[in-house]
């Protein structure tokens, strides 16, 4: 009768207590949450890859690019455009006299200009280089895009992984909350104890809300990157085995170096400014309009002519000569730009070689030593605490660092998949060692 007594005392007043209706709005939160529809069919990787490589409109655009510099090459290797000319030369203002004056005559002309021999293959050549320019460029696009789409991939799978671990660790609360009720029931706690270890789960029902919402987000930035509209639905990502990394950081950075469509770029840029220079320096030879030159006068004899004009580049001193400057200036440009790229995706591999080791290091951390370590010490607290040996914010102090850990090791593990994407977004090279294909 009196563990009866004391039971209904309890729940007489935490039912009419103020922290109750706190608590009603939470419970209300948690049965929505329980109440939202299962997550969706599992999100594949390499589907969204192979998706975004067709519709991302970054890479539609690179691609559109490509297509433009090809049809520039024919052009600029071609001759101008012939010029026709034909017009009435008349004697006298007084009348039309064509026929009757030998001065009166009509004229027909046709020219065509010549470039100085190897100006048009140059021009060609440069052309060719820029082109190749521009496809290096749009490689460096889908590999920036597909590590893009891996780093939300790996954002999206930590979201869903923390909200297992809220499931999860949900239902330790509860048994630090049945203990303290217990132990409310008997007289060995108070009141205070209990409402703190509830506070603690339904805490936990707040965090799972906001990590909904994150998802939203992280959803619409994934669909937008894939190329979707960002509302369309996305599934949950499936459970992936760590990413093996086949190469050390000496070879990564080599490999950056050789096969970074970013260091094939610069490249490109450095042979088209070597031919600009020799362009330049051809600019130096006239250039000739041969033209063809017909006279027609009726009842006299007709008459023609054949000429040459020849441009005379008498100012090459602040003309020419300055464009051969202006050219070999951009060359040192080009060159020098292509050297400090090498220097910045040394720095970038470095930066995220380091980030992946590091990571790997605290994951080893986590998982054999502070989570199993952490979980023995909440087992042991609360078996303390329902004996009345620990108190309840010890319990609870054990578990919330269980579940950080818990959290710690699935973000560092997102951060290892993330910085294997970017590593292989600088090297072009996939993490199995061979050369990547988008």
């Amino acid at each position: 009768m009196e563990k009866r007594r004391k039971g209904f005392l309890f729940v007489h007043r935490f039912t009419h207590s103020p922290v109750l209706r706190v608590f009603t709005l939470l419970i209300a939160v948690g049965c929505q949450l329980s109440a939202s529809p299962a997550f969706a069919e599992e999100l594949n990787l390499q589907s969204l890859i192979d998706e975004a490589l067709k519709n991302n409109h970054e890479i539609l655009v690179a691609e559109s690019k490509i297509s433009v510099s090809k049809f520039k090459i024919p052009q600029v290797k071609s001759l101008p455009d012939p010029m026709f000319m034909f017009g009435y030369q008349n004697e006298g203002l007084g009348r039309y006299n064509y026929g009757y004056s030998p001065d009166a005559q009509w004229m027909f002309s046709a020219s065509q200009m010549f470039p100085f021999p190897g100006k048009l293959p140059l021009k060609g050549e440069m052309a060719e280089r820029d082109a190749e320019g521009i496809k290096a460029s749009s490689e460096a696009v889908q590999l920036r895009t597909i590590a893009r789409i891996k780093e939300l991939y790996y954002d999206l799978f930590l979201m869903y992984k923390n909200i297992d671990l809220i499931k999860d660790r949900t239902l330790l609360f509860s048994r630090i909350e049945d203990a303290a009720i217990a132990r409310y029931s008997s007289g060995m706690a108070s009141q205070q104890e209990v409402i703190m270890a509830q506070t603690e789960k339904y805490m936990l029902l707040e965090k799972e809300e906001m990590l909904k919402q994150k998802i939203q987000s992280i959803e619409a930035m994934l669909n937008t990157t894939v190329g979707r509209n960002v509302k369309s639905p996305l599934g949950r990502p499936a459970e992936m085995p760590a990413t093996m990394l086949a190469r050390n950081m000496d070879e990564l950075i080599l490999t950056a170096h050789n096969n970074s469509p970013e260091v094939k770029l610069r490249e490109k840029m450095v042979s088209s400014a070597e031919v600009k220079v020799n362009m330049a320096e051809k600019e130096y030879y006239p250039d000739f309009t041969v033209a063809a030159s017909l006279f027609d006068r009726r009842n006299m004899q007709d008459m023609w002519s054949l000429t040459t004009t020849v441009n005379i580049p008498i100012f090459y001193g602040t003309k020419q000569r300055q464009a051969v400057n202006e050219a070999k200036a951009a060359l040192s440009e080009a060159r020098h730009e292509l050297e400090g790229l090498k220097l910045m995706l040394s720095s970038a591999v470095r930066d995220n070689y380091s980030m992946l080791k590091t990571s790997e290091s605290l994951m080893d951390l986590y998982k054999t030593g502070l989570i199993p370590k952490t979980y023995q010490d909440f087992e042991s607290a609360i078996s303390g605490y329902a004996t009345g040996k620990v108190e309840a914010i010890t319990v609870i102090s054990r578990l919330k660092s269980l579940i950080d850990f818990e959290t710690f090791y699935w973000v560092q593990f997102a951060e290892r998949e993330k910085a294997i994407a970017r590593l292989e977004a600088i090297t072009a090279v996939n993490s199995h060692g061979s050369t990547s294909s988008p």
